[in-house]
Formats: C-alpha cells, sequence, structure tokens
C-alpha cells in the first residue's frame, strides 16, 4: 500500500481501474471506497481526496471510459475507402462493447445519483451514445460520397440502430459478451445490404468473421440516457 503523503502517479486511472476490478468480480454490489481503494493498494481517504463522494467517482468512471470510446471511433469517417463498410462499421459499433462495459453500465445504473450525474454531464456536451451515433452516421455519408454505399441507406438511422442495439446489450441483453460481435454483424448486414454487388458495403464477408474480435477490449461503457 502506497504510504500517506507521498505522490501516487495517475491516481484517477489507478483507482478507476481498480473499480474495474471489484466491479468484474464483485458486481456493483461489491463497489464501495474500501474496495477500490484496497485493490488500488492506496490509502482509504484517497479516493475522497479526488472525488466528492462514491457516485461522483463512478459517474467520472463512466464519463472517462465514454470519452474514449468516442475518440476511438471519432476517426472512422477519415477511413472512408478502406476495407469493407460492413466490418468497419461493425467494428466501430464493437468498441461500445469494450470488455468492461458491461460491468461499467450496471454500476451506473445501480446507482440513481451516477446515472443523473452522466446525464448531466452528456447534456453539457461530455462525450455520450450521441457523440457515437454521429461518427457511425459522418462515416456512412462519407461512404456514399464514394459509392461505396446505397445512395439510399439512411445513415442516421443505421447509426441510430446500432448505437440502441449496444445499449440493450449493455442493460438488458441475455446474450453472452462472447457471442455480442456476431449479433452485431448480423445486424450490420441486416441493416446495410449489399451494393454495387459486392465490397462496397462489405459483400457479407465481415458478417461472420473474426467473431471473437470484442473490438476496444478494455473500454469502459455506460449506459445511453434513458
Amino acid at each position: 500500500m502506497s504510504p500517506r503523503g507521498v505522490a501516487i502517479p495517475d491516481v484517477r486511472e489507478r483507482l478507476f481501474a481498480a473499480a474495474e476490478r471489484v466491479l468484474s468480480r464483485e458486481g456493483p454490489a461489491g463497489l464501495t471506497n474500501r474496495s477500490v481503494t484496497e485493490e488500488a493498494g492506496c490509502a482509504k481517504g484517497l479516493l475522497y481526496n479526488h472525488f466528492a463522494d462514491l457516485d461522483d467517482f463512478v459517474a467520472q468512471l463512466v464519463l472517462d471510459r465514454f470519452e474514449r470510446v468516442a475518440a476511438e471511433v471519432a476517426p472512422l469517417a477519415d477511413r472512408a475507402g478502406q476495407g469493407e463498410v460492413r466490418e468497419n462499421l461493425a467494428r466501430a459499433a464493437l468498441v461500445l462493447l469494450g470488455a468492461d462495459g458491461p460491468v461499467v453500465a450496471a454500476a451506473a445504473v445501480s446507482r440513481s445519483g451516477v446515472a443523473d450525474r452522466v446525464r448531466r454531464a452528456w447534456r453539457d456536451g461530455a462525450p455520450g451514445p450521441g457523440t457515437v451515433q454521429d461518427a457511425l452516421a459522418g462515416y456512412l455519408a462519407a461512404e456514399q460520397r464514394l459509392g461505396r454505399l446505397s445512395p439510399a441507406a439512411d445513415g442516421p438511422v443505421i447509426a441510430l440502430a446500432l448505437v440502441g442495439t449496444v445499449h440493450h446489450l449493455l442493460m438488458h441483453g441475455h446474450a453472452e459478451p462472447a457471442d455480442h460481435p456476431s449479433l452485431i454483424r448480423r445486424l450490420v448486414a441486416a441493416l446495410v445490404p449489399p451494393f454495387g454487388g459486392g465490397a462496397e458495403a462489405g459483400g457479407g464477408g465481415g458478417t461472420g468473421s473474426e467473431a471473437g474480435d470484442g473490438g476496444g477490449g478494455g473500454t469502459a461503457v455506460p449506459p445511453a440516457a434513458e
């Protein structure tokens, strides 16, 4: 355990990572100031030196992890014209279902104070579900301009369907996490029909391959605002 008075580098990330391990092992009920600081090897008072209370800590964890997700998805439109449209879209959606997404989402929804703080932050402009939805829609628009996606495809609605499905899988889905990649790829195949007879829309090739790739492993994800 770090001695009192000794500065700990990257203390927020150290506490966040410890919280994710506690959540994975014990679920939301096991998340306490003591369990987090013990897992992090820190003094019990450290968490309250950096956060107002446990709800503030969990809310900041959710917002931090979602900011990472949004940053990972943001450059997607710049990659238009590369790879397969369907597979690119599926991989971007799967970033939301990173390894720690379900446990962090469960922690957020189990504490009403956390959900309120996260929603307020998103309303005030923090990266949220809408940020990812806009990135997916922007990517699809870029592919349409390149002629790799049908002009009839409704990019914003496809993006909404993907983000909404991820929210369902995080909060209400009964599928095992290992099944998420194949489910998302099947959804993308249904939403994005082949265009131009092949690779423009992925040609179906990305819907069943690499099913074990969850994308963005370790990225914590929060629930979409109800």
